[in-house]
């Protein structure tokens, strides 16, 4: 058998298995673009749209939606869940829950029900708790988050001192500020909230408002003194 030979053989066997699954429930936006490995399970409801690409021992539950140029390698998406233009390796995504546009959740990640994991935020060997959501711009990696929690824009998990990773708690409705790092190992308690722009660096309780920031300070006509003594020297 030639290689090209064993290509279309191979092609025709995986164009007859997505054809099969549309015969069973599944909806293609367009069944010659999408590629689907033969183990892959997709349940009746679920929709593929075009050049998605599902490897290994992926699952898609019913009523999920996998959006265009998405790529899902040994993972299951639940009920009722949508992935748009993602990347998702290894993982577990529950039901009801948004990946996307443009989120990497890498190998070892659990996401759970009505959650959000929104765009440019990166997920590594964590796993985040019923209806907590991350929208944008963030990365958390090595941590365990709580339910209905919220991870502003920009919040980084520092999880490597060059040496190790460390490992991050948060409990339940926690709220994490835009542009904050949380150094690990920490701890937030329960019903936490660290204020925009802080650095933690030791663990928060519970009901606590963590405040890691230089304080403002404004020197007014700082800007015009500056063009003055520079004009005569």
């Amino acid at each position: 058998m030639t290689v090209q030979e064993y290509r279309d053989k191979e092609q025709a066997r995986l164009a007859a298995n997505k054809k099969r699954m549309e015969e069973d429930g599944v909806i293609f936006v367009d069944i010659y673009s999408a590629y689907i490995d033969e183990e892959v399970v997709i349940e009746a409801g679920a929709v593929i749209a075009n050049n998605v690409t599902l490897q290994g021992s992926t699952v898609i539950r019913a009523g999920a939606r996998i959006g265009q140029s998405s790529v899902i390698r040994n993972s299951e998406i639940g009920e009722g869940t949508s992935v748009e233009a993602s990347y998702i390796y290894d993982s577990k995504v529950g039901s009801d829950t948004t990946v996307g546009p443009f989120a990497y959740i890498r190998p070892g990640s659990v996401v759970g029900n009505e959650c959000k994991v929104g765009d440019f935020v990166e997920l590594k060997n964590a796993t985040i708790g019923n209806g907590s959501k991350s929208s944008h711009l963030a990365y958390i990696g090595d941590a365990d988050v709580g339910e209905n929690c919220n991870i502003g824009c920009g919040v980084v998990f520092v999880n490597y001192d060059g040496a190790k990773k460390y490992r991050s708690k948060l409990g339940n409705d926690v709220f994490v500020g835009c542009n904050s790092n949380l150094v690990s190992p920490v701890e937030i308690g329960d019903g936490a909230y660290v204020a925009a722009a802080t650095t933690v660096t030791e663990s928060v309780p519970g009901d606590a408002l963590c405040i890691g920031r230089v304080r403002q300070t404004v020197k007014e006509h700082w800007v015009k003194a500056r063009r003055i003594l520079k004009k005569d020297q």
